[in-house]
């Protein structure tokens, strides 16, 4: 199989299915209904849930090593595997599992541009068949490098190269809606919505001009950049945009639960 690229349009993906390489895997992530109810062909479901740790104040921190081997034994994951990732909400949890994948050092993925909307848009056949993999015994490592923690961050406010996307609503952003003991934002951060990086007019897809727009509000490749929302569910596809786009981007897994209820970090409501 050629090197697919790290955004697959559903055409491009269709035509690998003719016929698909072995170490081709395809992973749904969108609500257990959807995936029943009709999936690209060969994709295994899993709950996103399995790839947070679930554990207050903080429940969207990764998931501990052994989770992730139960989750990735039963993906039947090695090292020459390929994972095809799409989500039907336009790209949280898809990019939420691809930002999983660096962390265990698994860089063999794609993301299925606009997940299954797109997929549907485009008048692509729908399975309802459940494909049977063999399982692996799998044994990750998570790499603490591909983590962001409450000190990096706070070292990274005295730089002024450095910057915080909030994928969040303006509202949490504001602090008008607070969902954590804190309401408002890290200082400085960038108010950026995950939604406004979607084509709604063209399945959900990122939307074409994701680079300048992001350039007009201080996102650049040359700028280090940390991404978060509530719970790193909406910030995996701002992680996979920056990514797409070359940017020195990292995903805070902790994010605004985590922030906002720490009694020591500065918050701004401005």
């Amino acid at each position: 199989m050629p090197d697919l690229p790290l955004i697959i349009e559903p055409a491009e993906l269709a035509k690998q299915l003719e016929t698909p390489p072995d170490n081709l895997r395809i992973v749904d992530l969108c609500g257990e209904q959807s995936y029943q109810s009709g999936h690209v062909e060969g994709a295994l479901h899993i709950p996103p849930q399995m790839l947070l740790s679930n554990i207050p104040p903080a429940p969207g921190r990764i998931a501990t090593a052994e989770q992730l081997n139960r989750l990735f034994s039963f993906l039947g994951l090695t090292p020459d595997t390929h994972f095809v990732v799409y989500d039907d909400e336009g790209g949280g949890w898809a990019g939420r599992f691809i930002w999983t994948l660096d962390a265990i050092g698994h860089t063999r993925y794609s993301y299925l541009n606009g997940g299954l909307q797109a997929w549907k848009s485009d008048g692509l056949p729908l399975s309802r068949h459940i494909p049977q993999v063999t399982p692996t015994n799998a044994e990750v490592t998570i790499n603490p490098a591909v983590l962001v923690e409450i000190p990096e961050i706070l070292e990274g406010l005295d730089n002024p190269d450095f910057r915080v996307w909030d994928a969040r609503s303006p509202q949490e952003y504001s602090g008008e809606k607070a969902l954590a003991m804190k309401g408002g934002h890290i200082p400085g951060a960038v108010n950026i919505e995950w939604t406004q990086l979607m084509d709604h007019n063209n399945g959900l897809r990122i939307r074409p001009d994701a680079e300048p727009f992001l350039a007009e509000r201080g996102l650049t490749r040359d700028k280090p950049i940390v991404t978060h929302c509530q719970s790193h569910h909406r910030s995996g596809f701002t992680y996979l945009v920056g990514k797409s786009l070359g940017f020195d981007i990292k995903g805070y897994h902790g994010s605004w639960a985590e922030w906002g209820n720490h009694p020591d970090t500065p918050v701004e409501t401005e």
